[in-house]
């Protein structure tokens, strides 16, 4: 799989191009002089508090991912003869390093906005969410090799989440033993019910805590700038064709067709919508210089933003009701939420402008 951002000036350069037709009513004239710097401190709040979320949970699934590395290692990785003596333990080991995984995995998507948003930050989100592997794409490929307790290197083996994930479901065969295993004890395997291969959960594991380390200590530092605020508006809610893609081409709605080997656990649609909810933190801490500017038109991009974040969440919950979406579906509601977001991130590169704000790259 591979995630890369829309390129920054493309982007920019038809957002700008929408603005300049936007109706009279939302274009009155900049004020003479910029008003006072706004109180972004709600931004650092939000991103500290889900930050600290993110770590705890990286460590518990650091703990669980070592707990089953110490059972395989006892076990001298034999994966068969570990299942056969010690299903229990193995099974426990396992459940808590998904579930830890499940619990960390939205709680960055409730970040990445920010994260993804902000020059000083984004390269964290390479590491730990967008970045392909060197085999995928190597000009958007992580900045990493994973080194195994073992001593295999991995060179740019993809994003951590997505490593995890494919190594705790096994959907890519070099991360798994090949060992099905009925983790629940309902008498059948289930997708996703297979034994991780001990050195890749492990590393990557400790590499996620690691850089969910990193990233909480330099979100400790950074202050958010204006010029951040609104870059992280004007580049991120503008991706709703990357997602929407990432959707079409997933088990949710291909089934077992799908060869995407992440995203078989969490919708993207969730994904989303978690997104489009750390934007919208974003927007309400800028909303009082865009108001100094125009109120009808701080009140439109706030009601646009919300409606975007719900026409995603209706197309989610019938999903969740059952509905399994056509490619086709995907595509035509990929189109309108990618218009939709285009639309309002015009509006926002708009208001940037007249404040002599600086979107950076």
């Amino acid at each position: 799989m591979v995630r890369t951002r829309t390129l920054f000036f493309t982007t920019l350069i038809l957002i700008l191009l929408l603005s300049a037709c936007a109706p009279a009513a939302v274009a009155t004239p900049a004020p003479e002089e910029n008003p006072s710097a706004a109180d972004l401190s709600g931004i650092k709040t939000y991103l500290l508090d889900k930050s600290s979320e993110l770590t705890g949970s990286s460590k518990s699934l650091k703990g669980a991912s070592d707990r089953y590395y110490a059972l395989a290692e006892s076990a001298g990785f034999d994966y068969a003869a570990l299942w056969e003596s010690n299903p229990a333990e193995v099974s426990a080991a396992l459940r808590d390093a998904k579930s830890a995984w499940m619990a960390a995995s939205p709680v960055y998507e409730q970040m990445e906005g920010i994260v993804a948003g902000t020059p000083s930050l984004a390269e964290y989100d390479v590491i730990l969410d967008a970045g392909a592997s060197g085999d995928e794409d190597t000009e958007n490929a992580v900045p990493f090799d994973l080194t195994l307790p073992d001593g295999r290197v991995l060179p740019k083996p993809g994003n951590l989440f997505g490593v995890l994930e494919s190594t705790l479901w096994g959907t890519y065969d070099d991360f798994t033993t090949g060992i099905d295993a009925d983790l629940d004890g309902n008498g059948t395997v289930d997708f996703g019910e297979s034994l991780p291969e001990a050195n890749v959960l492990k590393a990557g594991a400790d590499a996620l805590d690691l850089y969910t380390t990193e990233l909480d200590m330099a979100s400790s530092e950074w202050q958010p700038t204006e010029s951040d605020a609104f870059t992280a508006l004007v580049v991120m809610v503008p991706t709703m064709s990357e997602y929407f893609n990432s959707w079409k081409n997933s088990r949710f709605i291909l089934g077992n067709a799908s060869e995407q080997r992440d995203f078989v656990v969490i919708s993207r649609l969730a994904d989303i919508q978690n997104i489009l909810g750390s934007l919208q933190i974003v927007y309400s801490e800028v909303k009082p210089m865009v108001e100094s500017t125009d109120e009808a038109q701080a009140a439109q991009i706030e009601q646009l933003l919300g409606d975007l974040k719900n026409f995603v969440a209706d197309v989610h919950a019938k999903e969740q009701s059952g509905y399994q979406h056509t490619p086709e579906e995907a595509d035509v509601l990929g189109a309108e939420a990618q218009n939709r977001a285009t639309a309002i991130a015009g509006q926002v590169a708009q208001i940037a402008a007249k404040l002599n704000i600086t979107i950076e790259d």
